[in-house]
């Protein structure tokens, strides 16, 4: 049986995904999906980067904006909605375009992973999110990476929910969290997928672009955002988002704007490194590697032809 056809656009930060995908999904009559972890939540317009109307260019966006901040929302979530996506573009004759930098929601949805993680335990669960409030998310993040190095190098280190459930896992199960993910994915995948990467063959390059979208976003009131999201009360996982909890010194008046903005550009450009680090992982991502001055229409012949070299195998 011929499984159904998916698409995905993956990558860093900042390295294009968005214009690619909505590029993709006007040849190929496409829908896109996207795959970002913050993205999600309402009224993060600005600090997730999320693509405006113009953007959007008229192609359908699915699973962005539709979940109230503080709302926890784990992979399994994702896969399951994304799945329900793809079959609604499906069913309309359209493609599915998957589109993020969220690699671990990409590749949970494309390996067809399965989510049997073990129980709860909730006295262990509490008293790990009493010690990522007294010693931060970085000290936590480094008590899983000591148990689950490969586990901590797909998650990020804010993505307090995850964590804990890594280390919950390994606490209730005696075996790591990224074991039992390589289990999950003994099911074979329902689709034939292709997953284009973008990256940039000088990393400098990309970090520039990071920095230049930052202070973008500033001009677009990200300070302001920032600051609505500040000043709600029992917003838990929408606070981490990068962009947002770097400016919560300047409205505490413990650091000046500048140095906030600063911040903001440095743990952006980390993240990108995660990323990378991630996507470099699968061998099934078919990288496109730019330069400093590729045109949008060169980027898109590239995707083209990796799309068309796909569909002869």
């Amino acid at each position: 049986m011929n499984k159904p056809f998916v698409l995905a656009v993956a990558g860093p930060t900042a390295s294009g995904k968005t214009s690619l995908g909505v590029a993709l999904a006007k040849e190929y009559d496409g829908e896109v999906i996207s795959a970002d972890s913050m993205q999600i939540y309402k009224g993060m317009d600005i600090a997730s980067a999320k693509p405006t109307a113009g953007e959007m260019d008229g192609v359908p966006h699915h699973l962005i904006d539709f979940l109230d901040r503080g709302v926890s929302f784990s992979a399994a979530d994702y896969v399951r909605l994304a799945k329900e996506k793809i079959e609604d573009v499906l069913s309309r004759g359209k493609l599915p375009i998957i589109v993020g930098g969220t690699g671990l929601y990409i590749s949970s949805l494309l390996d067809n992973v399965k989510f049997s993680e073990g129980g709860s335990d909730e006295k262990f669960r509490a008293e790990l999110y009493e010690f990522a409030k007294d010693h931060g998310n970085e000290a936590l993040h480094a008590r899983l990476a000591e148990t689950d190095p490969e586990a901590a190098a797909a998650i990020h280190p804010n993505n307090r929910v995850r964590v804990i459930r890594a280390l919950e896992v390994y606490h209730i199960t005696g075996r790591r969290f990224s074991e039992h993910k390589a289990e999950s994915r003994l099911e074979e995948s329902p689709y034939d997928s292709l997953i284009i990467g973008l990256d940039y063959a000088d990393r400098q390059v990309l970090y520039n672009r990071i920095n230049l979208r930052v202070d973008e976003m500033v001009k677009a009131g990200l300070v302001e955002e920032a600051r609505a999201l500040w000043q709600e009360s029992g917003m838990k996982t929408a606070a981490n988002a990068i962009g947002v909890k770097e400016l919560y010194p300047y409205f505490e008046n413990t650091a000046s704007l500048e140095e906030c903005i600063d911040k903001i550009k440095q743990e952006t450009r980390r993240y990108a490194k995660r990323q990378l680090t991630w996507f470099r992982k699968n061998e099934r991502i078919r990288w496109i590697i730019l330069g400093e001055i590729d045109k949008k229409t060169e980027i898109f012949e590239k995707s083209k032809k990796c799309i068309e070299n796909h569909r002869k195998l």
